[in-house]
């Protein structure tokens, strides 16, 4: 390899890992700032879920539009692929953002985001069963590391007592099971369509099914202009622009750093949780946190 060659190569390499970590980090500060549209503004988590879904849509569709347009129109074409497309809107969007949402809603975006990291291990199980093979070292490590760190975040350290609503422990659980659907679910439609164009049309109809099921038009939250804004960045930058730059960034770095580099969300949730809402943490909260942090880079 050329100097030249290796330059470029760590170039990308470089690009791809701020894109990853800014994409980890928007996710994080909207989990923070969804959580206070719902513990300040009274925002319904189905609500913001549908508005989300239904706006940053056609943000998705435009770049399809964009950047590959007869891969847009090819999918739009296939109704095998379009059936697969609407699976993906249940499967995942719909379950991962109303989950996700309600883990917040019961918890905060700390605890929410930490808890949904665990979906690293069921793809750790998922591959070892597909694969027909016993876990590494190093995955059973992580494995015991995300057991006891879970078991930290709900008790306290106190096996007698939760610390966590037993609402909150359970649609924690739910944000791992939808995660872990989103990472294994769409890869073959992306893989022949595109990121955009397959996650334009899955949040749309994703959007659709919540607009008819909520008809978010008929209890309407009183928000004021902070509360429109937060709404906006949630759509425009923690929804579209994370998922945009974190994909991007996964593409240029590979799955393996992608995944470690995405460990600034829960950081960074954690973090803005204490500054914008004055939430705090006791210490076996931090080292459940932490543990469920190192099992990441064990298990990817």
């Amino acid at each position: 390899m050329t100097e030249k060659e290796k330059s470029q190569r760590d170039g990308k390499l470089l690009r791809g890992a701020l894109l990853t970590m800014l994409g980890g980090t928007l996710w994080g500060l909207n989990g923070t700032v969804s959580s206070i549209l719902m513990s300040r503004y009274g925002v319904e988590p189905l609500w913001l879920a549908c508005v989300r879904e239904l706006s940053a849509c056609w943000l998705f569709l435009l770049a399809a539009r964009a950047s590959a347009p007869e891969k847009l129109h090819g999918l739009l074409r296939d109704r095998h692929s379009l059936a697969g497309v609407f699976a993906v809107a249940l499967g995942s969007i719909l379950f991962s953002q109303v989950s996700y949402l309600k883990a917040i809603d019961w918890t905060n975006s700390a605890t929410a985001t930490v808890l949904q990291n665990l979906s690293v291990l069921l793809v750790m199980v998922f591959v070892c069963l597909s694969n027909r093979r016993a876990p590494h070292r190093r995955e059973v490590a992580g494995v015991a590391l995300a057991f006891l760190g879970t078991f930290l975040i709900a008790t306290g350290g106190n096996p007698a007592a939760l610390s966590l609503p037993p609402q909150g422990l359970f649609w924690g659980m739910c944000c791992a099971i939808a995660a872990t659907f989103l990472s294994i679910q769409p890869v073959r439609l992306i893989s022949r369509w595109g990121n955009f164009a397959v996650n334009g049309l899955a949040f749309l109809m994703s959007g659709v099914v919540l607009m008819v099921a909520t008809q978010p038009w008929a209890h309407m939250p009183q928000l004021d202009l902070a509360g429109w804004l937060m709404v906006l960045f949630s759509i425009v930058m923690g929804t579209f622009g994370a998922y945009g730059l974190y994909l991007q960034g996964v593409k240029e770095v590979g799955a393996m750093r992608g995944i470690m580099l995405g460990t600034a969300e829960p950081v960074v949730a954690t973090v803005s949780s204490v500054l914008l809402m004055g939430i705090s943490f006791a210490p076996t909260d931090l080292l459940g946190f932490a543990m469920i942090i190192v099992m990441v880079f064990l298990t990817a």
